[in-house]
């Protein structure tokens, strides 16, 4: 690390263990810089390729040759653990929400559609074919009345068969099931390549902006600690506390306790403390919404599962139609009964029948997508970020504390003048 934070190497062999280094370094951030674009950011591997290599070799050279660019990288890595840091994580967990959970509700959603067009499309065409039913029933009924009225030689009537209309061509019905079933899929595909699109956009854009404003706010950072004495001086550090016991002054420190912070400790000013519960809220409130839409993707496959394994165990409904007929004769009845004289009915035909269909509302030549399951890896890497987010908020002042530590050990001779600085500070608000 001397060597690291040192502005010129003081021989050969230190220059080459800076370069080493400074190498080593370059290679893991490359690696992890292609698998952030590849990976998260969906771009194609050989711009991810190109990126990562370019990207490798100016953050090489400038590390190499640049002492303050040294600087501002290693604070960059506490400054992840910061409000910058969060924000990366939680456009890695949007990434994987659109990705992962929102096809699949889609999917499921697609599924119970399905299983609605195959419901409608049985029971539409059993129910057409019950009309044939019909028709056998009102040719046989028709045929009976025939055969009475030619029984008895008088009265020769037109033909007594009913005129029943059938539906024969149901393709136009099928048709138009057809294409409302295609419809809707258009419709479903084009609003999840929309939200697919437009959040990948928006998280390129977060993520950019995020890297971009990690290497400003820690470049900030510098350029407020080498001008501004009194910017974030407020620790009790090593070089403070040499300073007092040289000047025999070691109760400064003491009485000024309730000020003063070690940057080593774990104690947490009220301030700090209040920012932390602050971000804890809003980071729940993000939690909350990822967990509806994680609660969304099993009420989604549950539904869908429910559709499926119900339709399956559609019974099919049973229809009988039962016709009785019975044709008699009586040989001038009104006289007969005018006279008050018996008279008898001839039976002439006798008709009872039973027609028997059935109803189906499913089929096993339904083309029906099983659902498909919430991913628990999916579950578990979402857990995992979530608690990184969480500990980054109760780490962040932490964070701020090794930012500043790294500052102080590149720019040894700057934190000796910032410690004089609060050591006078200090003497003079005790003589106040």
């Amino acid at each position: 690390w001397s060597v690291y934070s040192k502005p010129v190497p003081a021989s050969s062999g230190e220059l080459w263990t800076l370069f080493l280094q400074c190498s080593c370094i370059t290679a893991v951030m490359g690696g992890l810089f292609y698998n952030w674009m590849f990976a998260s950011l969906e771009y194609s591997w050989h711009l991810s390729v190109a990126m990562a290599v370019s990207f490798s070799l100016l953050l090489l050279l400038t590390l190499f040759l640049v002492h303050p660019a040294r600087c501002v990288f290693s604070m960059i890595m506490p400054t992840l653990g910061t409000k910058q840091g969060r924000k990366l994580l939680l456009s890695t967990c949007i990434m994987i929400v659109v990705v992962n959970i929102t096809p699949n509700i889609i999917s499921n959603i697609k599924t119970i559609l399905q299983v609605i067009k195959c419901i409608c499309k049985n029971s539409s065409e059993s129910l057409l074919n019950s009309t044939a039913l019909l028709d056998t029933a009102s040719w046989e009924f028709g045929d009976a009345i025939q055969e009475s009225v030619h029984s008895i030689h008088i009265y020769r009537p037109m033909n007594g068969h009913f005129q029943f209309s059938l539906v024969k061509n149901s393709s136009l019905i099928y048709q138009q099931m057809h294409l409302a079933g295609e419809k809707i899929g258009r419709d479903f595909l084009t609003v999840e390549v929309l939200v697919k699109d437009s959040v990948r956009v928006g998280n390129k854009l977060v993520a950019g902006f995020s890297m971009l404003y990690l290497c400003f706010e820690s470049t900030w950072y510098l350029k407020n600690y080498l001008t501004n004495l009194r910017f974030d001086n407020f620790y009790i550090t090593k070089k403070l506390e040499h300073l007092a016991v040289d000047r025999k002054a070691a109760y400064l420190l003491v009485g000024s306790s309730k000020n003063l912070i070690r940057p080593t400790g774990l104690k947490l000013s009220r301030e700090e403390v209040t920012l932390c519960l602050v971000q804890a809220m809003l980071l729940t409130v993000a939690l909350m919404l990822m967990v509806v839409v994680v609660a969304m993707d099993h009420f989604a496959f549950s539904v869908a599962d429910t559709a499926v394994r119900k339709a399956a165990q559609f019974s099919m409904v049973p229809v009988a139609l039962s016709i009785k007929y019975s044709a008699k004769i009586g040989i001038l009845p009104f006289l007969l009964k005018l006279l008050q004289l018996p008279y008898k009915e001839l039976p002439l035909q006798d008709f009872e029948r039973s027609y028997h269909h059935y109803l189906t509302f499913s089929s096993a030549h339904c083309g029906i997508s099983p659902p498909t399951p919430p991913n628990p890896s999916v579950l578990l890497v979402m857990g995992l970020l979530f608690c990184i987010l969480y500990a980054t908020v109760f780490l962040e002042t932490y964070a701020h504390r090794l930012r500043r530590k790294i500052a102080g050990s590149f720019f040894e001779s700057w934190e000796e003048k910032r410690a004089l600085y609060l050591y006078k500070k200090l003497s003079r608000k005790h003589k106040e």
